[in-house]
């Protein structure tokens, strides 16, 4: 299916595509069929050099420089001429050019799937596969690699969305237990035994008291556009949190902002599990009763868009240069095995959110990523170990999960959530990241498969996220409440932590990653020892399971305040400049 490109077409590096597991043609794909792809186009050679993120974000958020918008446009926009080069190939082949949006370095074209595929030497095809749930489902995609006229080669960096496969899962785990409303007594006796309101667990992890996340603005990633026509995909219902908040919480509703990147938007469907399992409402619903339980003062901002690597590349550089909502912190609950072949990710795909992750670092923006609901398989659909990503990548704070039980706010223990397959943290050793020079001095292990390589280990962190011991959340029929578990749930407890501490500290701690290794690796988080997630163990200090722990929320404030004082003493460098020395090219 792969066609022989024209002179002097050549290949785009790491674009090459291979059918989804299972998958086949089904035929080709409708030449009419209207597409529309996103360019992302390199740093112009002639720009200053980048910041170094790492020498920024070593700096204690209390005396970091705020980020210089005009120094970070002049050194990460894109070449208006290399984006007129993307019109001329347009207008060439007939496309249309959409969008541009010279802080993500990006630009949107359309046209037909025959332009399409003629511009960039591919075959577009309809390809047919049955989900994990039985149903049978298509997706439009190629095989092989993306081409461009010599003119673009080494201009543009990648092209998304010509194959349009589902990607990137939910890091949700269900329990049965599913209760009417109305049997939730004022007490909270009502709960099944072991479970939590999500502002429970701000007494047991210490979150900093007289703090609520006010001034502080949390995006949630909300991906949807995936199930049968017709049929909803996923969003959250305004009624339902509000009886939520002001009924069963008894705090004030948060104020919520939709963003749409792609598909259909706030699209709320079933999430009582018995509707389509890509419905992705169980999960919003999730994300916002977290954050906005534990961070009742923050802003959150939902960005909507599809699960395909356009939308997540798409998602991710709108969130970094929204300057009309300038989100201080993300939360993102989704992922896939970053190395599964035929699954997801090209490599392209891969480079251009991590490229995103790092400018997001030098605009002080957090990332908490979902390390996975697998084990260290990370559903992937061979024998071997693999990391999830986004958590994977060496520029966010991966969020490992937990089973926690407590007598009032006292931990009693906590242990590694591992329930057995399919209901285990994710965790592991990467094998497209090395170990980022902040994780050099932990003993982060050899990965668990041949030839035992080392790279970025995750997760950084973790939290509450056994479905056993998990949060009862509100339905979206906003009349009974559901027990729901997974690292899903852990992120945005970390989500809403770092906005409260980024109030106390009255300075964002943006990429957080080198300041926990260097000093809040002992003494400040709760060390999680006891358990494992299959190929990994836990043990004293950094483990592959839970990271350095779970949180301790005012230990870890105190901690950066005492470091910003400490060296406000001492001189400290501004941010150095030169290339990014953690393997991101931005």
């Amino acid at each position: 299916m792969t066609p022989v490109p024209r002179s002097p077409y050549l290949a785009l590096p790491d674009s090459d595509r291979t059918p989804r597991h299972g998958a086949v043609v089904a035929g080709p794909a409708s030449p009419s069929e209207s597409v529309t792809v996103t360019v992302y186009l390199r740093r112009p050679p002639g720009a200053p050099p980048a910041p170094s993120l790492l020498a920024y974000a070593a700096i204690p958020p209390t005396l970091r420089p705020a980020p210089d918008d005009a120094a970070l446009a002049g050194a990460l926009h894109a070449d208006p001429a290399d984006a007129a080069l993307v019109a001329r190939f347009a207008a060439e082949h007939g496309l249309r050019v959409g969008a541009v949006n010279p802080a993500a370095r990006s630009v949107r074209l359309t046209g037909t799937a025959a332009q399409l595929a003629e511009a960039f030497q591919v075959t577009l095809a309809r390809y047919r596969y049955q989900d994990r749930d039985g149903r049978r489902r298509s997706y439009r995609g190629r095989e092989g690699a993306v081409h461009l006229p010599a003119e673009l080669a080494g201009v543009v960096t990648a092209v998304l969305g010509l194959d349009n496969r589902p990607l990137g899962g939910t890091r949700l785990a269900r329990r049965t237990a599913r209760i009417p409303l109305a049997r939730l007594a004022a007490d909270d006796t009502g709960l099944p035994a072991g479970t939590f309101l999500p502002n429970a667990l701000a007494a047991p992890y210490a979150y900093p008291s007289g703090l609520d996340g006010t001034g502080q603005t949390v995006a949630v990633l909300a991906f949807n556009g995936q199930t049968q026509p017709g049929v909803p995909s996923g969003g959250y219902r305004l009624d339902a949190l509000h009886t939520y908040f002001t009924e069963v919480l008894h705090a004030p509703v948060p104020q919520i902002t939709d963003v749409l990147v792609h598909g259909p938007g706030n699209d709320p469907g079933r999430d009582d599990g018995q509707g389509d399992p890509n419905d992705s409402t169980a999960e919003i619903m999730l994300d916002l009763q977290v954050v906005g339980a534990l961070a009742p003062g923050a802003r959150i901002v939902v960005y909507f868009t599809e699960f395909t690597e356009q939308g997540w590349v798409d998602a991710i550089n709108a969130i970094v240069t929204d300057t009309a909502n300038r989100p201080d912190i993300v939360s993102c609950s989704y992922g896939n095995p970053e190395d599964d072949p035929g699954s997801a990710w090209t490599r392209m795909a891969i480079t251009s959110v991590d490229q995103a992750f790092a400018q997001a670092g030098l605009h002080n923006i957090s990332i908490c990523c979902a390390s996975g609901d697998d084990g260290s398989r990370d559903q992937a659909g061979d024998a071997l170990a693999h990391a999830d990503f986004p958590a994977s990548s060496p520029h966010v704070l991966g969020v490992g999960g937990t089973r926690l039980v407590v007598d009032g706010a006292t931990v009693v223990s906590e242990t590694v959530w591992d329930d057995g397959p399919g209901s285990a943290t994710g965790g592991g050793v990467s094998r497209w990241f090395p170990v980022p020079p902040w994780q050099s001095g932990t003993p982060v292990p050899p990965s668990a498969n041949p030839p035992h390589q080392r790279g970025r280990g995750v997760p950084d962190v973790a939290a509450l996220a056994d479905p056993q011991t998990g949060v009862m959340i509100i339905s979206v029929d906003g009349e009974h409440l559901v027990q729901i578990g997974g690292t899903s749930a852990a992120a945005p407890q970390w989500s809403a932590l770092l906005a409260r501490i980024n109030q106390g500290l009255g300075a964002p701690v943006g990429f957080l990653n080198p300041l926990l290794y260097a000093h809040f690796g002992t003494g400040v988080l709760r060390d999680i020892t006891r358990g494992g997630n299959g190929a990994y163990a836990a043990g004293p200090g950094w483990d592959a399971c839970s990271g350095f722990g779970s949180p301790g929320g005012q230990a870890l404030l105190d901690g950066l305040r005492k470091l910003g004082t400490t060296a406000a003493q001492a001189r400290i460098p501004g941010p150095a400049t030169g290339t990014e020395p953690s393997g991101a090219v931005i």
